[in-house]
């Protein structure tokens, strides 16, 4: 009975290491040997909300001013795990594709405000648009059931990808880049 014990607790254990919040609706994500195999095949789910975002350092950020680019909006927190691991892979796309015309925006959901996301972006050295989330735009996009949720908008403002939980940085990269 107690090893029963030990080893449910164990397997809940690594269940909530595996991201911040329920289990992914994209379970079967795609690999980067999946994605490179049939990178046009992302389906069009639906066209992005329209939302206006005021960004930590006072730029406003809206649907109708990034149609043209391709998009990726990362709902996070500074809290979740996932969420931090994928940063240093968003710096380096928007450093590498944002001549191309890729924006990536970071939607905190932190309930410690934008000073202490604004410290933690500085700390690491985040060069894309970050902006507090908030109910009425979680809501917009359907609903979050974790983080990190992402969506990638292509230059039209379809969302042609959703995302919940973290992603290996080369296979997220692979859906981006047919978009470009």
């Amino acid at each position: 009975m107690r090893s029963r014990l030990v080893s449910l607790v164990l397997s809940a254990s690594v269940l909530l290491l595996a991201g911040c919040g329920k289990p992914s609706a994209d379970a079967g994500a795609p690999t980067a040997a999946s994605v490179a195999a049939a990178p046009s095949t992302l389906p069009t789910l639906g066209p992005v909300p329209d939302f206006r975002l005021t960004t930590l350092d006072g730029a406003e950020v809206s649907a109708a001013a990034l149609k043209g680019k391709v998009v990726v909006v990362d709902f996070w927190a500074t809290w979740c795990g996932p969420c931090i691991a994928e940063i240093p892979g968003y710096i380096e796309m928007q450093k590498q594709y944002g001549p191309q015309g890729l924006v990536i925006v970071g939607v905190s959901l932190d309930r410690k405000g934008a000073e202490h996301v604004k410290e933690f972006a500085a700390k690491r050295g985040i060069n894309y648009a970050l902006a507090m989330g908030d109910e009425a735009l979680v809501e917009a996009f359907g609903g979050i059931e974790a983080i990190p949720t992402t969506f990638l908008i292509d230059r039209e403002g379809k969302v042609r990808h959703r995302k919940v939980g973290g992603m290996d940085h080369a296979a997220y990269e692979a859906l981006v880049k047919p978009l470009l």
